[in-house]
């Protein structure tokens, strides 16, 4: 039985009597979880207290690349809402965690009441499509130490503490790159005092110097994330930012 208050940013803003139609069922997610696989039909979707889940593209030769990130703001499963009937993608827990499931059937309903629960899902969506078009521009374009960074960061965000339970072998299928750059790499991380790497855990020293490694993909898609349940962007609304970098809405005329 779903218990308030909620860490998922998502389940915490749904009132009451929406939480009480969900049917949510508590489970534990385990590194390695698979929450869905390619091909395999959506049968819950998932909404993570703690922990992190990854979404990958997977290649004929096995070989995988992160598209997507996922924490507490997510709720995974969601595009079979929007008429997917089975998963195009891999979306397993990276670190381990709990969270709650409910029925595809049961969502579908609720989706279709609107209000809350269909508002705040189409923000998460449009919120994992843009991370998932910063991180294909970001492995085109910028270099395997900024790229590193910036998934360090990311992964940082949605995990209690900076120590985070990762093998370089893991780093080098989530940013696209060979294990052996990522070792070199992390290395030159280390060497500069902004990480810590043991085998199969890395803790990161210096989040102000890793941001500054990083490259503006990170602040992207930190910002969008940080505002997908804060302001209501209607169609006369612009998001702009200044020069001081921070998000504002304009309100345009109609």
């Amino acid at each position: 039985m779903a218990q308030a208050p909620f860490k998922n940013g998502l389940l915490h803003r749904f009132s009451s009597d929406i939480i009480g139609r969900l049917d949510l069922q508590a489970v534990d997610l385990p590194v390695n979880c698979e929450i869905e696989f390619p091909g395999n039909p959506i049968e819950h979707l998932f909404f993570l207290e703690d922990g992190c889940a990854s979404m990958t593209t997977t290649f004929k030769d096995g070989a995988q690349a992160e598209v997507a990130l996922a924490g507490t703001e997510a709720v995974l499963g969601a595009s079979a809402l929007m008429g997917t009937k089975r998963s195009l993608n891999r979306v397993y827990m990276q670190i381990a965690g709990h969270g709650y499931k409910m029925r595809t059937a049961v969502a579908a309903m609720e989706f279709k009441r609107g209000g809350m629960f269909q508002d705040l899902t189409l923000r998460y969506l449009q919120a994992q499509f843009i991370q998932s078009a910063q991180t294909a521009g970001c492995n085109a374009h910028h270099s395997v130490e900024q790229r590193l960074a910036r998934w360090l960061l990311l992964c940082a965000d949605r995990n209690e503490g900076r120590t985070i339970p990762l093998s370089q072998e893991f780093m080098a299928d989530m940013i696209g790159a060979r294990r052996t750059t990522v070792t070199i790499v992390a290395g030159h991380l280390q060497a500069q005092k902004l990480i810590q790497y043991t085998r199969g855990k890395i803790q990161l020293l210096d989040i102000k110097g890793l941001e500054a490694v990083a490259c503006e993909c990170y602040g992207v898609v930190r910002d969008h994330l940080a505002n997908l349940t804060e302001y209501d962007a209607g169609l006369g609304d612009v998001a702009v930012r200044p020069e001081s970098g921070s998000l504002r809405l304009i309100h345009l005329p109609s």
